[in-house]
């Protein structure tokens, strides 16, 4: 039986981008090490309307930053690189016609849906043991969307401060791993 086991709440939420990342590169001491020389150009057209929403703009800054990395390899960051954007959109279609899907459709998604229904889910992280990270698509602002994970013992809960925010809250041990394991914050380019 699927359970949500609650909600986390920052003390204070971070929506400016280039904070979010100085707090995730504070947790994570080696992730600035990793860090393209240049931001990267994205086409964040073709993703955003192939999903039919704007991303957070944290998530955006972080794409810009760096590649596809790891965290203590367990968390899976999953990240659009140049030129391959439309990978990376398959990859999240993929997601949300299979197992996300699938979860609504065995009644195992605490009643949430996929995006693009109202309130649904989008993924943007994975664990290496099966848990998801995904952003809920609450309102028109991204920047204010809360991240929801599904364990892979089927506890659901939620936390009300973006997906960067999140990183670097769960790497530092200020938030409580529910139903996870606690991060190594050694990073690992993917």
């Amino acid at each position: 039986m699927t359970d949500l086991i609650g909600t986390q709440t920052p003390t204070r939420r971070i929506t400016g981008p280039e904070e979010a990342i100085a707090a995730l590169e504070r947790a994570v001491p080696g992730l600035a090490d990793h860090r393209r020389s240049e931001p990267a150009v994205l086409d964040w057209a073709l993703l955003e309307d192939g999903l039919g929403t704007r991303l957070p703009a944290g998530y955006k800054r972080l794409a810009e930053r760096y590649p596809t990395f790891a965290l203590g390899d367990f968390l899976l960051v999953s990240l659009p690189e140049p030129g391959e954007e439309h990978y990376r959109l398959r990859g999240i279609r993929d997601d949300l016609g299979g197992v996300i899907q699938s979860w609504w459709d065995a009644d195992m998604s605490i009643g949430l849906r996929p995006h693009p229904a109202p309130g649904g889910l989008l993924p943007w992280g994975e664990s290496n043991e099966g848990d998801k990270f995904l952003w809920r698509v609450t309102e028109e602002n991204p920047q204010q969307w809360p991240v929801t994970i599904a364990s892979r013992d089927l506890a659901w809960w939620h936390y009300e401060g973006g997906a960067v925010q999140f990183l670097a809250e769960y790497c530092n041990g200020t938030l409580e791993p529910w139903a996870l394991p606690p991060v190594d914050p050694e990073v690992t380019p993917c």
